[in-house]
């Protein structure tokens, strides 16, 4: 199975005062952090080996999950370093640790959905990366993607259009090398990067039907914790 890059360096603005000392990955969901609810679904998805991409207060985040050993996983970490890089220069700094292909997916995010399907898909489309989407009608969040017949027609977080029934699910599969044009040390999005893949007929896609849950608003965060207390994911 792919290492999955997990990007936990972002300033959590949307929580307000609750991240001001606490990263949003640590953030308490039913008596355990957040993290390690996500890290759980990677391991029973057959993840093995996960590079968590950190920034503000990162250290926080490798004193809390270490070594990954306790929930089955080989946890490595990157660095942003003095300055944020944003999503798409975070995953170039980490490319050593991460191989000629991999996951990416948000630090906020609980994806229940099947990875290793999702793999096989990218390994299939000889592109460069695939965006994962989910027909998501405006409900859960702003529809950002035009997708018909397996292909991305439009995809803009900026201009959004009535035939964007879609949103970009959270979970992105790249080679190393649709990262390699990007300035190091410079902060950049992923955002531009799909957008410069699609742009390049170099970015696959593959709809899920699992809808996504998230931590990075608080009703997110409320919605998240009922979903994973149904499930029976609570220590409380």
């Amino acid at each position: 199975m792919l290492t999955i890059a997990i990007l936990a360096g972002g300033l959590a603005t949307r929580l307000g005062p609750i991240t001001d000392g606490v990263p949003k990955s640590l953030l308490e969901v039913n008596g355990e952090p957040f993290a390690v609810h996500q890290l759980r679904l990677l391991q029973a998805n057959g993840i093995r080996r996960v590079v968590l991409c950190v920034g503000h207060l990162g250290e926080l985040v490798r004193r809390a999950i270490g070594d990954g050993s306790a929930v089955g996983l080989q946890v490595d970490y990157s660095f942003d370093g003095p300055a944020l890089l944003g999503t798409a220069g975070a995953v170039k700094k980490a490319l050593p640790k991460l191989g000629d292909a991999f996951f990416v997916m948000y630090g906020d995010s609980y994806l229940p959905c099947d990875y290793a399907a999702i793999g096989r898909s990218f390994e299939s489309s000889g592109m460069l990366a695939m965006m994962t989407v989910f027909r998501n009608e405006g409900k859960w969040d702003s529809s950002n993607v035009e997708f018909e017949a397996g292909t991305i027609l439009d995809y803009s977080k900026e201009t959004r259009t009535p035939r964007m029934h879609y949103i970009d699910y959270g979970l992105g599969v790249f080679r190393a090398e649709a990262f390699r044009g990007l300035p190091a040390g410079k902060a950049c999005d992923l955002t531009e990067l799909y957008t410069d893949l699609l742009q390049r007929k170099q970015l696959a896609a593959l709809e899920v039907r699992e809808r996504f849950y998230e931590i990075g608003s608080p009703a997110g965060l409320r919605e998240t914790a009922e979903f994973l207390a149904a499930r029976g994911v609570s220590q409380e």
